[in-house]
């Protein structure tokens, strides 16, 4: 490798001796410059929490899959509609700890213990779930689809500091993830609507399917951890 060194001007040179021993004691030691004072931390402050919104979501589904008399295995992958992420979103004021903000917003939501055991709740790198499932096995003949969710759980914050600063955003987290296997003829029992069995069945069975109508009918499958 060639290395290339740059040559100073004698003028140069001489001009940055003549610099340097401004910041010199007369020891010869470089004298200590000094800085400016750190902004005191956004610290001692309240938590006020507004639009807490808490539900399940579609996060990857299947397309449909019709199956004989004899049943047989689901073998159509889950495809990504979604992907649930932990992260604190800052509209204004100081940025302060996002970990801090999920704690407190799992306090609010009862999602953190009172040991502040947030089980990933405030884990801003926490991976997605990934929301393919293994083959499922059905016993008998329809129309089957394979859809993935996570319960979901977002809110609006205001943090006031000790200071009187104010800091404001929207935390995001969540906190159960499943999936499940629904049969495009049937109704969904007990599905309402925002019920991401429905929104499954819209986006594959289609949306005049009797399983993308809320009413009584047959129970979904679920599956969650």
């Amino acid at each position: 490798m060639r290395i290339e060194k740059s040559r100073l001007a004698a003028g140069a040179v001489v001009a940055a001796l003549l610099a340097g021993t401004t910041a010199c004691t007369s020891g010869g030691e470089p004298a200590a410059r000094a800085r400016p004072a750190a902004a005191p931390a956004c610290g001692n402050g309240v938590y006020t929490w507004s639009d807490v919104d808490r539900r399940s979501v579609l996060t990857g589904v299947a397309e449909k899959q019709t199956l004989g008399e004899g049943g047989g295995a689901l073998t159509h992958e889950v495809r990504p509609l979604r992907t649930p992420r932990v992260a604190v979103d800052f509209d204004r004021g100081p940025r302060i700890d996002a970990k801090a903000v999920l704690r407190s917003l799992g306090a609010r939501t009862g999602d953190v213990g009172a040991d502040g055991d947030a089980t990933g709740f405030t884990d801003v790198h926490r991976p997605a779930p990934d929301p393919r499932t293994g083959g499922t096995e059905m016993e008998g003949a329809g129309t089957f689809v394979t859809y993935s969710w996570v319960e979901q759980v977002v809110a609006d914050f205001q943090y006031t500091c000790g200071s009187g600063e104010r800091s404001t955003g929207r935390a995001t987290s969540w906190v159960v993830d499943g999936s499940g296997v629904l049969e495009c003829s049937v109704p969904v029992e007990g599905a309402k609507e925002g019920d991401p069995a429905l929104a499954a069945a819209r986006f594959s069975c289609g949306p005049h399917a009797p399983a993308a109508a809320p009413g009584e009918g047959r129970p979904v499958r679920r599956a969650s951890s």
